[in-house]
């Protein structure tokens, strides 16, 4: 009898949750509305920020952002490759080019460095990830911004709870961008919040939105040709209780983390997860396991296979963006950005939810133990 599947995620949903979205589903309003507003406020002040904007999505949520910073056609925005995908496409959805700079080795966020390099008089805002829940270096970034005189992006779609100097995940940029779909900890089914302290692109966001209340019931255009993308009540009934939750499930979370930590102690070479000096505390939006050199991308593949074949759903974490076909026909090539390769190549993203136990855990650490021994390249495997 073959193994049960264990998901890469599984959202942390309880009776409350259940118990809010039914209420929302009697209510006379299921689209925007009332839990969409409360969601907002709710937000803003777990964030410390002045104004929250609930999208139907983060990839929407990004596009606003750069449509309401006034980026668009023969505009330029540096971007990492090895990030969510939906943030360098909102960049071509608005018309601007994604260009591309490479990451830290370390981190895997964003290099300022480097993403000051490839800055040019077209350069309109810096877009930068929190990624996998590890704060990107925002102070150098900030400084760099300010410096240039463009904005400073926040894409924290894989990341919340997590801290830097003190301050959230969320609080850096001059809008910072969150999704609510699988897998992250607050989970909503499909949405997206984008925070800013900034009044006029807060009221920039909502005209870009959707219609306001008063022009719902007309047939005509409106003030603002719209994307309709707004949040439903639904969802933001949903996110609204998982909110109220996420210190549990963060917790829940770091446990599973913990034993994760304790049972890979078995692999060779193993080396601590790496957190920036800076950096408070990182919530990992995935357990990432990052192989050795010894591994080749084909041996990384490999090994994800022998682990699905024991019913563990596992991922390579990151396809470069700049060797996607979109970008590729606009010139960028394998060797462009060294390191986002180098770490893409070997990155194994393992099941990670509150569901799991510690004998399940440990029995996927001992599974892809013996799948790197079946490729051939033992226990060279650090974290």
């Amino acid at each position: 009898m073959s193994e049960p599947l264990t998901s890469l995620s599984d959202p942390d949903i309880t009776q409350a949750e259940l118990d809010t979205v039914r209420e929302a589903l009697v209510s006379p309003t299921v689209s925007g509305g009332p839990a969409v507003e409360a969601f907002e406020a709710a937000f803003a002040r777990f964030l410390g920020r002045k104004y929250a904007v609930a999208v139907a999505s983060g990839g929407i949520g990004m596009t606003l952002v750069l449509k309401a910073c006034g980026i668009g056609a023969g505009d330029d925005v540096v971007a990492p490759a090895y990030s969510w995908r939906e943030a360098a496409h909102a960049i071509a959805h608005v018309g601007a080019s994604p260009v591309f700079a490479d990451i830290d080795y370390w981190a895997g966020t964003l290099s300022p460095e480097k993403a000051e390099a490839r800055m040019t008089p077209r350069t309109r805002a810096i877009i930068a990830g929190n990624t996998n829940g590890h704060p990107a270096a925002w102070g150098p970034l900030r400084d760099l911004a300010d410096r240039r005189g463009v904005r400073l992006i926040e894409d924290s779609s894989e990341a919340i709870g997590s801290t830097y100097r003190g301050a959230p995940v969320g609080s850096f940029g001059d809008c910072s961008v969150f999704d609510f779909s699988q897998p992250g900890p607050l989970v909503c089914g499909v949405g997206g919040m984008v925070v800013t302290d900034d009044g006029d692109l807060a009221a920039g966001l909502k005209r870009l939105r959707g219609r306001r209340p008063d022009e719902r019931f007309s047939v005509v255009l409106g003030a603002t040709p719209h994307f309709h993308a707004g949040m439903s009540d639904l969802a933001a009934a949903l996110g609204l209780v998982q909110l109220a939750r996420l210190d549990r499930i963060l917790e829940r979370r770091k446990q599973v983390e913990r034993w994760y930590y304790q049972h890979i102690q078995s692999f060779e070479g193993i080396k601590d997860p790496y957190i920036a000096p800076e950096v408070d505390e990182v919530h990992w939006f995935l357990y990432i396991v990052h192989l050795g050199t010894r591994f080749s991308p084909s041996s990384r593949d490999a090994i994800i296979d022998d682990l699905q074949t024991a019913g563990i759903e596992a991922a390579a974490y990151c396809h470069p963006l700049h060797l996607q076909r979109h970008y590729l026909d606009r010139g960028y090539r394998r060797g462009n950005l060294f390191v986002t390769e180098k770490v893409a190549d070997r990155a194994v993203a393992l099941p990670f939810h509150t569901h799991l136990g510690e004998e399940r855990i440990s029995f996927i650490v001992e599974t892809m133990k013996d799948a790197s021994i079946n490729v051939g390249a033992g226990s060279a495997i650090y974290l």
